[in-house]
C-alpha cells in the first residue's frame, strides 16, 4: 500500500487503492469532464482520497501494565511451604500464559505511596474499546468498503505444464471462475503462458498469482481452465500426438519442425480445457468426523479423508503433512484429466455429461490455489504499521481448524488428479492471513474483476468503465481458418484512420492496444471462439464511437515467409446505443468499409455476405460505475448537469422531478450509486434555493431511510452511510463552500415548523430516525473547513484552534439541538427507543463539537440538555441523561477542559459529579450501578492514560474528582443505601483521587467538622471491610444451588465479589475461548502443560467444561462453582487480581491513616482530640482485617509513628478499647506461622510496652490488657492438637505464641528485630522529652512477659486435661486454680476462674473447698474496696479473712484500679458482691460442718449491715450465729470425737504419670472415704492413662520408695492414711496419737502437716514381738493449707523420727493413761451431761482393764520385763515403763470409782466385771512389779 499522508492533525488521507493498475484514472483525468459536472462528480468520488477524522471514535493510548506480584495471605493456619510452593507454580503459570493483560499502573513505583495504587487490580482487564461498546448508541468504526470486496479470496499460481510426449511448443491458458450450475462465468480471464525450456530460461513466463475473489464457498463454483497452443500446420505435427493412448515421444524431427513452426505462427487454436471444482459437498466423508471434503470445503481448506469430487474423471489425494493451522490452506493441484477439444465445442459441450466428443489429453497441468479468508482488511493498520495486527480471523478459529488435514489413507486413488500440499510453503505465515499482508499476494497478482461486483447491493469501491466482448460464434457457408480482430473507433468518418488504444492487453503491465484479436477457427463452417476482449471504455459515450470486428482467412501452410491472414469481412457496433446490453448481439458481416458506414444513408453502398443474414453473434458486458443503467439515476444526473452549468429554466422544476423520482430507483442501483447522488443533493442543499433546499433534503432522508431499512445487517448505523461520513464525505475537497450551514439551516426550519405545530409529513420521523447522519455530516464538514482555513498557517507541534462559528449559525445549530431535545424529551416519555437512539447521537454531536468549536459554546448546549432534563427525573430520562453524559465525558480531551467562567474548574466534571451524586439517590438499582460504572471507568480511562502519568496530572484530576468526596460525606445515607457492589465502585474511585490529592487538598476534607472528619473515616472502614480479601473455602460444589430451571441463566456469571463488575464478562468470555492466549504454535500445549500442577488429575478438563455449563446455566449458581469451572490459570488470575486489590487497598488507607496521624499531631484539622477515634477505628479494622505480608510490613513504621506521636491519647483510659483490641490482634498475629508477621507482633508488642514506659512509667495497666487479651485469644486459638494415638498435645499455635511471648522479653534479639521493620535501634527507649532517664526496664518486660507465659501455660494445660476432665477431678480443679492464679491480675478473670472451680468443688461435693473458692472470690473483692478506701472494711478485716483462706493475698495495691477495663471493670467489685459471695462460703462451710469458720465469716458481714443499719439482715445474722455455735459445742461434746475430713498421703512414681512422677501430694477427702475407696478411686483414675506397655501398681506399705529400683514399665501408687497436726503438738512425743485427745477441737481446723507411724523391725523381718518392733514417724509439710481451693497439695518438706521398742511400750502405755484422765477431769457444764460421759468411759474402761484385754498392759510387761529382754534395757528406759504401768493403773482405779457413782441398776453387772478385770490385771501384774500391790 501506499503511505498514507497525515493532513493537519485530525484528518488522514487514505489514498484510493484501485484494482489493478487503473488503467481508466490515468485516461479520464486527461479528459476535460467540464461540461458533464456529474461525471465530474463521479470521477471525483472515485478518484479523491479518503479523508478519516483520527479523533472521531476517540483515541486511548494506555500505558503499559505491570504483572502483579503474589500476595501471601497468611492466616492462623495457612501451611508456609505449601503457600510459597503455590506462589511460585502460579507465578510460573501466569507468566507463561499472560504477560499481556495484567494492569497496574505505570512502571514507577511513586517514593511517596505505599503500594501500588489499588485501581489496577480492581479493573485488572480494564479495556476502553469494550467499555466504550457497552455504552447504548456507541457508535463503532466500519473498515472502509475494500476495493477487493470481502469474502473469500482464492489465488491461484500456474507450476508447470507436462506431457507425455513433452514439451516442446508454446502454451497458453486462461484461467477464470465459473459456476457450472448456472453456465455463468464469474470473473474474467487470467492469462498465462507456458514455454518449453528452450525458449526461455523459465518454464513459466508470468510468476503471478491470480487472485479471484468469492462472496462465499459453494460446490458449483469451479475453476475453468481453458489452453491454447499455436494453430496447428497443414500437414505438420498434429495435435493428436498428446492424446495417444499408447505412449509416444516426439521424434526429433517432429519436435524441430513444431519449434519453427510456433515461432513463425502468431495466431493461436483452443487446445484442451478442465474444470477442477473448487468445493465439494457431497462426497463420501469417512473418519466419522463430519469433515469438510475436497481442496476447499466450504468451512475450511483441508480435510479430514480422501473423497471422490463431484468430477467423475477427478481424484483428489492430499499427501504431505497435517496442516497444522488454518491458514495453511495452500494446495498444490495436478490436473491430468485435461480435455481435448474437438473443433467448435461451445459451453454446452462442456457440459455434456457422457463427454464423447473430447477424448483426454496425456499431460499434467500444476496449480497452486490457496484460499486467504480475509472479510474486510483493516486498511488503516495496514498503512500504519505495515502488518495487519488481527490474529486469525474468527471463522477460522472453529472447532474444525484444529482438526488440520490429515494423511489418513481410505478410499481407492484411481483417479486423475491429485492435491498435494507444498512442503516448502509449510512454515510460511504464522498467525496472521489478509491479502494486505500476504507476502505471496505482491504488487504483481492479477486480481481478477468479480463480476457480481456490479450485481451486489453496495456503493461501487472504484471507478469501472469497461466493456468486455464476447465473440461467440461466425457462421459462413464455406470451410474458413478464420478469427476476429476487435477494434474501438471514434467515428466512422474515415476508413483508415488509426483506431483508439483502448483494449487492455493480455500481458500485466503493457500499454492500452489498438486491437485484439481472437484464436484460429480451424476448417470450420461455424467457428466458435471462447475469447474474452477488455475494453477501456471512454467517459462519455459519443453517438459515433463503435466497436469495428474485422475477420480474417489465414493460410496455414509452410512457405518462406510467415501466413498472411487475408480479410474476409467487418461488422461495426456503435456503443450508445448497445452498451448496456447483457443480451446476444447478432450483426451481419459487411464484405468492404466505406466512409460513414454506420450511417443509414451509407446503407445502400455496403455489401454483405451471406445475404447480409446476422451471422456473427457476439456477447457484450458492461462494468461501469460511471455509467448508471438505471433510467431515473441518468435523469437525476442530466437535470444536475443542467442545473449546474445554469442551462435549464431558471424554476428548475424538471430537476425538483428528478429529485423526486429518485425515491422510486431500485435499491441495488440506489446503493451502487449512493456516494455521488449523496454528495450531488448535498451540493444542492449547500448552495441552492429554498424550494431545491428542502426537496434535496427531503430526498435526501429519503434514501438514507430507504438505505438504512434495506441493508441487511441491521445495524444502528448502516454500514454503507457510515463509510460515507467516515471516509468518503470530504466537503468536495475545499471547491465549494461548506455544507454544515445549509444543511443546519434547513433542518433547523424544519424542526422548527414540527415545534410550532405544523404538519411536516413522516419524512420528519426518518429524520430524527437517521439524526446521526446528519449530525456527523454537520461535524465533518465543520472539522474539516477548521483544518482548511488553519492548516497552513499554523506552525508544527500546535493544536488548531477552535473554529469561530458565525452567530447565525450558532443559533441554527443551538435551535436545532433545542428541537431534537424537545422530541427526545417527549418521546421518551413514550418509551420509544428512538428517543434513546437520538439522545445518544446528540450526546455525540456534543462530543464531536467539544474537538472543533469552543469549548463553552457547546457547554451552552450541554447546561441547555442538562436544563430541560433537570433534576431526579423520570427513569428512563434520568438514564438517557447517564448516556448522554457517558459518551461526552468520554472525550480524549476530557481531562483538560475549561469551565464555563474562566475561573471556574472543568464544567463537565461537575456536571458529571452532580448528576451521578444524584443518581445514588435514585431508587433504579440498575441505574445506580450504571452511575458507579460511569465513574469507574473514567476513573481507569485517566489512571491508565498514557498522557496523564506525570505527578501533576494525576493530582490535577484528583483534584477534579475531590468534590464528589465531599458530596458523599455531606450525604452519607446516599452512600449506606447503595448495594455492595456499587460501594465498591464509589469506593475504589474515593481511594484512587484520595491517593492521588496532595496533602493540603486531603486536610481541607479534615477541617470542616469532627463528624465529617469521622465518616471520611468511616468511608475508608468500608474500604477495608469490602475489599477484605477471604480465602475461598476448598471444598468445589459447596453452596452451589439450582433454585431455577436450567435455560434461564444470569446475564453474566459471577465469578468475584470484591473485583470490578467487568471483570466477570471478562471471564466469561475467556472461558468462552478457553484460554486460548496467543496463536503461537506452543500456547497449544500450555494446557497441558500447566494442568498437572494445578489440578487434580482426577478431574479432566472436560469435567469442568461440563461443570461450567452447568453453573453457567443456573441462576443459583454460587460464585465458588463459577471460580471452579475456570480454567486453572484464569482462577489463578482471578485470586491474583483479588489479592493485589486488597493489598493495595489496605496499603492506601494506611497511607491516608498516616498522613492523618501527621496533621492530627500538628493540630491543623478538626477531630475529637480527646479520643483520635479516627485512628483508634481505622487501626482496630486493620488488625481484625485478613491483610497480606506486605502490609503488616508497612504497618510497623506506621503504628510506632502514630503511637510516637498519639501515644497519651490512644493509650489513656478512655481509649481502652482501642488498647485492647490492638493488643489482642498483636497477640493473635504473634501465633501465625509466618515467621515475618510474628516478628513484627513482637515488635509491636514493644511499641505498645514503649509508650506504656513512656506516658505511665509502669505497665500494670498494659498487662491487665494483655492478660485480659490473652484470655480471649485462648478462646480462639486451638492450643492443643490430635496425636496420632488419639492423645493431646500443644498445637504449633500454641508453641509460636510463647516463642513470640519470649521473643518480646529477649534483649539480644530485639535490635535485629528493629531493623528488620526498618526501625531504628533507639526506637524502644522511652525517654521523656527535657529528661535523660530512660524509662524503660527489661526486668519488667521479663515480668510482663512470664505472667503471659504463664496464662499460656494455665491454659494448655487446662486443654489438655480436656479427655479426662470428669474422670480425673482433682487434675482438673488444679487446671482451674492455675487459671485463677495466672489471671491475678485481672480481677474478673481471677473471679471467674475461681467460680468455675467453686463449680466442679460443689460437683465433687468437696464443700470445704467449694466454699474457700467462695472466700478467696470475697478476699479479691474486698481489697479491691479497700485499696479503694470506699468500704466498712480495713485492712483488719482483710487479714481475718486470710486465717480462712491463706491465698488471698496480703497486699493492698491500686491494681484493681489498673484492671478496670471496659466490659472488666471494678464496677463488679462491690460491697454488695462481696457479701453476696460471703454468703456462699457460710453456706458452703455450714454444708462442710466447719462451723467455726462460718462463725468468723458472718462477723465480717455484720459491719456491712451495721452500717447500712440494715437490722433485719443484722437481726438474721445473729440468729444464725446462734445456731453456728451450738454446732460447734455439739461437735465438741460428743463422745466420738468430730473430723471433718480423712487425709491421705499419696506418691507417685512412673513416667506415664508426667508432672505427677516422684511427687507426693496430701489428699484431703470427705470423713467417711476409707484407706479402699481412695485406692479403688484413684487406680480407676490413672489405668485409664496407662498405655499397651505399663501397668499400674499399688505399694502395699507405707515406707520409704527407692525409685531407682522399681521396675521401669510399671508404674506405682503409695498410699497412706495421714493424720493432721495441731499448731502446738508435740511431735517428738512418743504417744500414741488419738484425735480427741488433742485440744485443737476449739481452735480452726487448718493443717498444713501431717504424719503417719510406720512400724519396723531391725532384724529384716516384717513382723516381730513388742521387744523387736520399732516405729518411724513422718511428718509432712504440704504447699498451703487445708482447707484450700483444691483437693490435694504438693508435699514440699518430708521429716522422720524413729522410736525404739521400750519407747513405743512406754508411748501406748501413756497414751492410755492420757485418755482415761482427760475423760475423768473435763469438766462438765450441767447434770445433763452426765450420759454422753458414762458412755466414753464405759468405752475407755473396757479398753483397758477388761479380763479378756491382755493384749495391751500385759504385753508389755511379758515383752520387756520378763527375763532376758529387762537386762538388755537400760535402768533410765526400765524405771520409765514401771512408773508408766503404775500411773496407768492408779488411774483405772480412780475411773472405776466415778463409774460406781455414775451408773444405775442396769449397769451393775457390768461394773462388777470390771472390778474383777482390774484384780485380776493387778494380781497379773505384781508378778513383774511387786511394788503394784502397795501402791494399789
Amino acid at each position: 500500500m501506499d503511505e498514507v499522508s497525515y493532513d493537519g492533525h485530525r484528518f488522514r488521507r487514505i489514498p484510493r487503492h484501485s484494482f489493478n493498475r487503473s488503467l481508466e484514472l490515468d485516461t479520464l483525468a486527461s479528459e476535460n469532464l467540464e461540461p458533464w459536472p456529474h461525471l465530474n462528480e463521479l470521477v471525483q468520488c472515485y478518484k479523491a482520497d479518503w479523508v478519516k477524522d483520527e479523533s472521531k471514535y476517540g483515541h486511548y493510548e494506555s500505558i503499559t501494565p505491570l504483572p502483579f506480584q503474589n500476595q501471601i495471605f497468611e492466616g492462623p493456619d495457612t501451611d508456609m511451604e505449601t503457600e510459597t510452593r503455590l506462589a511460585s507454580a502460579r507465578q510460573s503459570g501466569i507468566e507463561d500464559a499472560t504477560e499481556d493483560d495484567m494492569p497496574t499502573t505505570s512502571g514507577r513505583q511513586p517514593s511517596d505511596h505505599l503500594g501500588e495504587s489499588p485501581l489496577p487490580a480492581y479493573e485488572p482487564a480494564f479495556d476502553w474499546e469494550s467499555e466504550r461498546s457497552m455504552i447504548y448508541g456507541q457508535r463503532s468504526p466500519e473498515t472502509h468498503l475494500t476495493p477487493y470486496g470481502s469474502g473469500l479470496k482464492i489465488s491461484v499460481k500456474v507450476l508447470s505444464l507436462m506431457f507425455q510426449a513433452g514439451l516442446v511448443e508454446p502454451f497458453y491458458g486462461t484461467i477464470c471462475l465459473y459456476n457450472r450450475e448456472r453456465r455463468e462465468k464469474l470473473s474474467e480471464d487470467f492469462y498465462f503462458r507456458v514455454l518449453p525450456s528452450e525458449m526461455q530460461d523459465a518454464s513459466i513466463s508470468s510468476e503471478n498469482h491470480s487472485i479471484f475473489s468469492l462472496d462465499a464457498p459453494s460446490a458449483s463454483v469451479c475453476l475453468l481452465v481453458q489452453l491454447e497452443k499455436p494453430t496447428t500446420e497443414e500437414g505438420g505435427v498434429t495435435p493428436s500426438v498428446y492424446s495417444r493412448k499408447e505412449p509416444v515421444h516426439l521424434t526429433e524431427r517432429e519436435k524441430q519442425k513444431l519449434q519453427v513452426w510456433s515461432r513463425i505462427m502468431p495466431y493461436r487454436e483452443p487446445f484442451a480445457w478442465a474444470m477442477v471444482p473448487l468445493f465439494d459437498n457431497n462426497a463420501s466423508v469417512s473418519g466419522g468426523a463430519a469433515s469438510p471434503s475436497s481442496p476447499f470445503a466450504p468451512s475450511i481448506s483441508g480435510s479430514n479423508s480422501h473423497e471422490s469430487v463431484a468430477e467423475p474423471g477427478a481424484k483428489v489425494t492430499l499427501n504431505g503433512k497435517v496442516a497444522q493451522y488454518p491458514n495453511e490452506s495452500c494446495i498444490i493441484v495436478e490436473i491430468s484429466n485435461l480435455n481435448k477439444v474437438k473443433e467448435s465445442y461451445t459451453e454446452d459441450s462442456i457440459q455434456d455429461p457422457k463427454r464423447k466428443v473430447h477424448k483426454p489429453v496425456k499431460g499434467v497441468l500444476r496449480l497452486e490455489i490457496e484460499k486467504h479468508q480475509a472479510a474486510h482488511v483493516d486498511y488503516d493498520n495496514i498503512s500504519e504499521s505495515g502488518s495487519v495486527n488481527e490474529s486469525i480471523d474468527a471463522d477460522l478459529a472453529d472447532s474444525a481448524v484444529t482438526k488440520g488435514l490429515s494423511n489418513g489413507d481410505n478410499g481407492s486413488h484411481s483417479g486423475h488428479s491429485r492435491w498435494n500440499l507444498p512442503e516448502k510453503k509449510h512454515a510460511r505465515r504464522n498467525g496472521t492471513n489478509v491479502s494486505g499482508d500476504d507476502p505471496d499476494l505482491g504488487a504483481d497478482d492479477f486480481n481478477a474483476f468479480d463480476f457480481r461486483t456490479m450485481t451486489r447491493s453496495e456503493p461501487f469501491p472504484q471507478l469501472l468503465h469497461c466493456l468486455y466482448i464476447y465473440p461467440l460464434t461466425v457462421s459462413l457457408s464455406r470451410k474458413r481458418n478464420l478469427f476476429v480482430r476487435v477494434e474501438l473507433r471514434k467515428d466512422d468518418g474515415d476508413v483508415h484512420k488509426q483506431p483508439l488504444e483502448a483494449i487492455y492487453p493480455r500481458d500485466q503491465g503493457a500499454p492500452l492496444q489498438k486491437s485484439a484479436h481472437t484464436q484460429v477457427a480451424v476448417g470450420a463452417r461455424m467457428a466458435c471462439y471462447h475469447d474474452e476482449i477488455k475494453l477501456s471504455l471512454p467517459v462519455v459515450l459519443l453517438p459515433q464511437q463503435h466497436l469495428l470486428f474485422t475477420f480474417f482467412h489465414i493460410d496455414l501452410q509452410t512457405k518462406l515467409e510467415a501466413p498472411k491472414p487475408v480479410v474476409i469481412g467487418y461488422a461495426a457496433l456503435p456503443l450508445s446505443t448497445h452498451a448496456q446490453l447483457r443480451s446476444e448481439i447478432s450483426l451481419p458481416i459487411m464484405r468492404e468499409l466505406v466512409p460513414h458506414y454506420l450511417q443509414d444513408s451509407a446503407k445502400e453502398r455496403l455489401d454483405f455476405l451471406e445475404d447480409g443474414k446476422p451471422v456473427f453473434r457476439l456477447r457484450l458486458r458492461l462494468c461501469s460505475s460511471l455509467y448508471p443503467i438505471n433510467e431515473r439515476i441518468r435523469d437525476f444526473f442530466l437535470e444536475y448537469d443542467r442545473h449546474t452549468l445554469r442551462t435549464s429554466p431558471p424554476w428548475g422544476s424538471e430537476l425538483l422531478e428528478a429529485i423526486n423520482s429518485l425515491k422510486n430507483v431500485d435499491s441495488t442501483a440506489l446503493l451502487q450509486f449512493l456516494q455521488p447522488i449523496l454528495n450531488m443533493l448535498l451540493h444542492l442543499i449547500g448552495d441552492g434555493g429554498e424550494t431545491l433546499q428542502v426537496a434535496a433534503f427531503r430526498a435526501m432522508v429519503n434514501i438514507l431511510t430507504r438505505v438504512q431499512q434495506e441493508s441487511a445487517d441491521g445495524a444502528e448505523r448502516n454500514r454503507f452511510l457510515v463509510n460515507y461520513v467516515d471516509y468518503a464525505f470530504d466537503d468536495f475537497g475545499g471547491r465549494q463552500p461548506p455544507v454544515y450551514p445549509g444543511l443546519s439551516t434547513v433542518w433547523g426550519s424544519l424542526a422548527r415548523s414540527k415545534a410550532k405545530g405544523y404538519r411536516v409529513g413522516p419524512v420528519y420521523d426518518d429524520v430524527l430516525a437517521m439524526a446521526w447522519f446528519f449530525l456527523e455530516l454537520i461535524v465533518k464538514s465543520m472539522s474539516l473547513e477548521q483544518n482548511r482555513l488553519f492548516y497552513h498557517s499554523l506552525p508544527l507541534g500546535e493544536d488548531i484552534p477552535p473554529l469561530q462559528l458565525k452567530e447565525g449559525v450558532f443559533r441554527t445549530i443551538m435551535q436545532l439541538y433545542d428541537c431534537l431535545l424537545t422530541e427526545v424529551h417527549e418521546r421518551c416519555k413514550k418509551g420509544l427507543s428512538l428517543a434513546k437512539r437520538l439522545n445518544s447521537s446528540l450526546a455525540f454531536f456534543c462530543y464531536d463539537l467539544l474537538s472543533i468549536i469552543e469549548p463553552r459554546q457547546v457547554f451552552e448546549l450541554v447546561s441547555l440538555y442538562m436544563d430541560k432534563f433537570s433534576g431526579v427525573c423520570q427513569s428512563v430520562l434520568h438514564d438517557c441523561k447517564l448516556t448522554f453524559l457517558q459518551i461526552v465525558c468520554d472525550h480524549d480531551l476530557f481531562v483538560e477542559m475549561p469551565g464555563r467562567d474562566p475561573s471556574d474548574r472543568n464544567y463537565l466534571s461537575s456536571v458529571l459529579i452532580q448528576e451521578l451524586f444524584l443518581t445514588w439517590d435514585h431508587d433504579d438499582v440498575s441505574q445506580r450501578a450504571k452511575a458507579a460504572r460511569i465513574l469507574v471507568v473514567l476513573m481507569c480511562k485517566h489512571e491508565f492514560d498514557a498522557r496523564y502519568q506525570k505527578h501533576e496530572d494525576k493530582l490535577y484530576i484528583a483534584q477534579l474528582y475531590f468534590p464528589l468526596i465531599g458530596q458523599i460525606l455531606d450525604e452519607m445515607p446516599v452512600f449506606y443505601n447503595l448495594n455492595a457492589i456499587e460501594k465498591r465502585e464509589v469506593l475504589i474511585v474515593i481511594l484512587q483521587i484520595v491517593r492521588n490529592l496532595d496533602d493540603a487538598s486531603l486536610v481541607k476534607a479534615w477541617q470542616q467538622s469532627i463528624a465529617r472528619t469521622r465518616l471520611f473515616f468511616k468511608l475508608l472502614e468500608e474500604c477495608l471491610v469490602l475489599f477484605e480479601h477471604k480465602r475461598p473455602a476448598d471444598s468445589m460444589l459447596m453452596g452451589c444451588s439450582s433454585r431455577s430451571p436450567d435455560g434461564e441463566g444470569p446475564t453474566s456469571p459471577k465469578y468475584s465479589d470484591r473485583l470490578s463488575p467487568s471483570i466477570n464478562n471478562y471471564l466469561s468470555e475467556a472461558s468462552r475461548q478457553e484460554v486460548r492466549p496467543q496463536t503461537t504454535p506452543e500456547s497449544s500445549y500450555l494446557w497441558q502443560r500447566v494442568s498437572p500442577q494445578l489440578s487434580s488429575p482426577s478431574q479432566p478438563y472436560s469435567l469442568r467444561e461440563a461443570l461450567a455449563q452447568a453453573q453457567s446455566s443456573r441462576i443459583g449458581a454460587s460464585t465458588r462453582a463459577l471460580r471452579e469451572s475456570l480454567h486453572p490459570i484464569l482462577r489463578q488470575k482471578l485470586e491474583m487480581w483479588e489479592e493485589n486489590l486488597s493489598a493495595a487497598v489496605s496499603l492506601q488507607v494506611l497511607e491516608v491513616t498516616e498522613k492523618f496521624s501527621v496533621a492530627a499531631a500538628s493540630h491543623s484539622i478538626t477531630t475529637d482530640y480527646g479520643k483520635l477515634d479516627c485512628i483508634a477505628s481505622i487501626f482496630v479494622s486493620f488488625f481484625s482485617r485478613s491483610q497480606p505480608l506486605s502490609f503488616w510490613r508497612a504497618l510497623v513504621p506506621v503504628f510506632n509513628n502514630v503511637l510516637s506521636l498519639h501515644g497519651a491519647t490512644l493509650m489513656a483510659r478512655e481509649n481502652d478499647r482501642f488498647l485492647k483490641q490492638i493488643a489482642f490482634h498483636l497477640l493473635r498475629l504473634g501465633v501465625f506461622r509466618n515467621d515475618n508477621i510474628r516478628k513484627w507482633a513482637v515488635i509491636g508488642l514493644q511499641i505498645l510496652v514503649r509508650s506504656s514506659f513512656f506516658y505511665f512509667m509502669q505497665t500494670t495497666r498494659l498487662r491487665v490488657m494483655l492478660t485480659i487479651t490473652l484470655s480471649e485469644l485462648m478462646s480462639d486459638v486451638q492450643v492443643t492438637q490430635m496425636r496420632s494415638d488419639g492423645s493431646l498435645e500443644e498445637s504449633g499455635e500454641a508453641r509460636r505464641l510463647r516463642k513470640s511471648l519470649v521473643e518480646m522479653a529477649d534483649e539480644e534479639k530485639t535490635t535485629g528485630l528493629l531493623e528488620e521493620c526498618g526501625l531504628r535501634g533507639s526506637s524502644l527507649m522511652a525517654v521523656p522529652d527535657g529528661t535523660t532517664e530512660n524509662r524503660w526496664s527489661w526486668s519488667e518486660v521479663k515480668l510482663l512477659s512470664n505472667n503471659l507465659l504463664q496464662a499460656l501455660d494455665a491454659n494448655l494445660e487446662h486443654a489438655l486435661l480436656a479427655s479426662v476432665m470428669t474422670v480425673d477431678r482433682y487434675a482438673a480443679a488444679e487446671s482451674f486454680f492455675r487459671l485463677a492464679v495466672a489471671y491475678a491480675p485481672v480481677p474478673d478473670l481471677h473471679i471467674m476462674w475461681l467460680l468455675h472451680l467453686c463449680d466442679a468443688h460443689q460437683e465433687m461435693q468437696s464443700w470445704a473447698e467449694a466454699a474457700e473458692c467462695a472466700v478467696a472470690v470475697a478476699g479479691v473483692i474486698m481489697q479491691a474496696l479497700v485499696g479503694r478506701n470506699d468500704a466498712v472494711w480495713n485492712r483488719d478485716h482483710v487479714a481475718a479473712l486470710r486465717k480462712i483462706c491463706p491465698m488471698v493475698s496480703g497486699e493492698i495495691t491500686g491494681e484493681a484500679s489498673a484492671a478496670e477495663v471496659e466490659g472488666y471493670g471494678a464496677s463488679k467489685l462491690t460491697v454488695d458482691s462481696a457479701v453476696k459471695y460471703l454468703q456462699l462460703a457460710n453456706k458452703l462451710f455450714s454444708q462442710a460442718e466447719l462451723f467455726h469458720f462460718c462463725a468468723s465469716i458472718l462477723e465480717l458481714i455484720i459491719p456491712v449491715y451495721k452500717s447500712r443499719r440494715s437490722f433485719g439482715q443484722l437481726a438474721k445474722c445473729h440468729t444464725t450465729l446462734t445456731s453456728i455455735y451450738e454446732s460447734i459445742l455439739e461437735q465438741e461434746s460428743s463422745p466420738i470425737p468430730f473430723t471433718d475430713a480423712t487425709y491421705y498421703r499419696v506418691g507417685f512414681y512412673g513416667d506415664r504419670f508426667g508432672k505427677l512422677d516422684k511427687k507426693e501430694y496430701v489428699y484431703r477427702e470427705p470423713r467417711d472415704v476409707r484407706l479402699g475407696d481412695i485406692m479403688e478411686k484413684l487406680s480407676h483414675i490413672y489405668e485409664s492413662k496407662m498405655d499397651g506397655s505399663h501397668t499400674l501398681h499399688i505399694i502395699p506399705d507405707s515406707r520409704q520408695v527407692k525409685a531407682d529400683e522399681l521396675a521401669p514399665d510399671v508404674c506405682y501408687l503409695q498410699i497412706t492414711a495421714v493424720d493432721p497436726i495441731m499448731e502446738d503438738e508435740d511431735l517428738g512425743s512418743r504417744r500414741e496419737r488419738i484425735f480427741s485427745l488433742s485440744t485443737g477441737s476449739i481452735r480452726a481446723r487448718v493443717f498444713d502437716r501431717f504424719l503417719f507411724d510406720t512400724p519396723f523391725t531391725k532384724n529384716g523381718k516384717t513382723q516381730g514381738g513388742l521387744e523387736d518392733q520399732w516405729k518411724r514417724r513422718t511428718v509432712l509439710e504440704t504447699e498451703g493449707s487445708f482447707p484450700a481451693l483444691v483437693n490435694r497439695l504438693l508435699v514440699v518438706k518430708s521429716e522422720s523420727l524413729e522410736f525404739s521398742p521400750v519407747e513405743n511400750a512406754i508411748g501406748m502405755i501413756e497414751t492410755r493413761t492420757a485418755a482415761l484422765r482427760n475423760e475423768l477431769e473435763e469438766p462438765r457444764s450441767s447434770e445433763g451431761d452426765q450420759l454422753p460421759r458414762l458412755h466414753s468411759l464405759q468405752r475407755i474402761l473396757q479398753g483397758s482393764v477388761a479380763v479378756q484385754v491382755n493384749s495391751g498392759v500385759l504385753s508389755v510387761c511379758t515383752a520387756f520385763l520378763s527375763g532376758e529382754p529387762a537386762t538388755r534395757l537400760r535402768s533410765q528406759e526400765l524405771q520409765q515403763l514401771i512408773a508408766a504401768l503404775l500411773e496407768f493403773m492408779a488411774v483405772c482405779k480412780r475411773a472405776i470409782r466415778v463409774h460406781f457413782r455414775l451408773i444405775g441398776e442396769e449397769d451393775q453387772d457390768f461394773h462388777t466385771q470390771l472390778v474383777n478385770g482390774f484384780q485380776s490385771l493387778t494380781a497379773e501384774l505384781s508378778h513383774y512389779i511387786p511394788a503394784i500391790l502397795s501402791e494399789l
